[in-house]
């Protein structure tokens, strides 16, 4: 018999060929297989009443087809820009808001808390002459022990969250009117630290991209060892083919709003701070004992007890956790406009934290959301605001939008709860 080696040159040529073909059509039929799976196991999650982040993904693009349809600069780079730094001091507000609806109660705090750290921070700075670094460390931590002090009060007493947080939002805004005292606004240095938080960008479009290839690297990176993980110990795990194709999504949208920001100024490093926050809280919830006891109380307090989870620590820790989010976006919003004002932390800001969390998936019941269910929340709550800005709508159709986007959202959560209840999964 002859071997390759004494195979004439064109034999080996289409020998190679039809190995290559065939290769492709092996490629090409995994990845098939691989989208019929992941279309299968969402018809029944959907069936069961799991419905993920498909509504607020429908309801985001509905947003931006009208919208753009309405104002062709609404998809504009300068627009998405603005869009994407316009929503991290509410956005941090709206993850600690997460937190607490994990829980299954509600922190009416946060708007007061936001503004009472801001304040905290423009008195010793600006006032007082404190280092704006050591100022701002003193205003977030003025936001952890106000969180800590409401959570350790609502473990050890039972009262209702909303209650006692109700509380600490009149609390920290007298404070924070107090503090200020007869000025009532302060303005911030234009050139100074906080102002730079949501002033900077990272001209250099190599960044854009690094960032774009470094964070698709590590969801597959992750998505890889987890189901190493469980491969290993006999547990239900996602074929390789349809982590290449998640990945290539996460990839896609990546490299997408990489391309789109660096049309304009380049990547905001008010919005390199708020993800990479996000997906680091995202992997405390989800992969920490810390996160699982979260999702466990949310799921029942009664059931935790009896399973000796320390009800109190974990309660304080999450109202602590939201405090400090809080503080953090308050910093944020004041950067946004460099002054601190009475009206801090007021208005519809603690609405539009709630109203993101929830239009974003997290269930009002608990035990249910992550953390980028604000992202995708306030993102919606924010395009909406820039859309009716660039069309000259009066806010009061905004509020009236935003509030039927929320009503549709809670009614989904409702629904959804009831399905799963009835296919034994909630």
């Amino acid at each position: 018999m002859k071997g390759k080696r004494d195979m004439p040159d064109e034999t080996r040529a289409d020998s190679a060929a039809a190995t290559a073909k065939a290769g492709q059509r092996h490629a090409g039929r995994a990845v098939s297989r691989a989208a019929a799976d992941w279309i299968a196991v969402r018809r029944r999650r959907l069936s069961a009443g799991e419905l993920g982040y498909l509504p607020v993904t429908l309801v985001l693009a509905a947003v931006w087809i009208i919208f753009q349809s309405l104002d062709s600069t609404f998809l504009s780079p300068r627009n998405l820009s603005n869009l994407s730094v316009d929503i991290v001091g509410t956005g941090f507000i709206a993850v600690g808001i997460v937190f607490v609806l994990l829980l299954g109660e509600l922190d009416l705090s946060v708007g007061s808390i936001s503004g009472f750290a801001a304040a905290v921070f423009a008195v010793l700075n600006v006032n007082n002459g404190v280092p704006e670094w050591l100022a701002l460390i003193a205003a977030v931590l003025t936001g952890t022990v106000a969180g800590t002090a409401q959570g350790y009060s609502i473990a050890r007493t039972r009262v209702p969250a909303f209650v006692v947080t109700l509380a600490g939002l009149l609390t920290w805004n007298g404070l924070m009117l107090a503090i200020l005292g007869t000025s009532g606004t302060i303005n911030l240095d234009e050139d100074g630290l906080i102002a730079h938080l949501t002033g900077y960008y990272f001209t250099d479009a190599g960044v854009g991209y690094a960032v774009a290839a470094l964070a698709t690297a590590l969801v597959f990176l992750a998505s890889y060892l987890d189901r190493r993980r469980r491969r290993a110990i006999g547990m239900p795990h996602r074929p390789l083919p349809t982590l290449a194709v998640r990945t290539g999504a996460v990839a896609v949208i990546a490299f997408g709003s990489a391309y789109l920001l660096n049309q304009f100024q380049g990547l905001p490093l008010a919005l390199l701070i708020f993800l990479v926050t996000v997906a680091a809280l995202d992997i405390v919830l989800r992969r920490t004992h810390y996160g699982r006891k979260v999702y466990a109380l949310g799921s029942s307090v009664e059931a935790s007890r009896r399973a000796s989870l320390n009800v109190t620590a974990v309660q304080t820790a999450v109202l602590a956790v939201s405090g400090t989010l809080a503080a953090t976006g308050g910093l944020f919003l004041a950067s946004r406009i460099t002054s601190v004002s009475q009206n801090s932390g007021s208005g519809v800001l603690l609405l539009n934290a709630i109203a993101a969390a929830v239009i974003g998936g997290t269930s009002l019941f608990g035990g249910r959301g992550t953390t980028w269910s604000a992202v995708l929340g306030i993102l919606v709550i924010q395009s909406i605001a820039s859309g009716m800005a660039l069309t000259d709508t009066p806010t009061a159709v905004q509020l009236v939008i935003t509030g039927g986007v929320l009503f549709v959202a809670v009614v989904l959560d409702s629904l959804s709860r009831h399905t799963q209840q009835a296919h034994g999964r909630a």
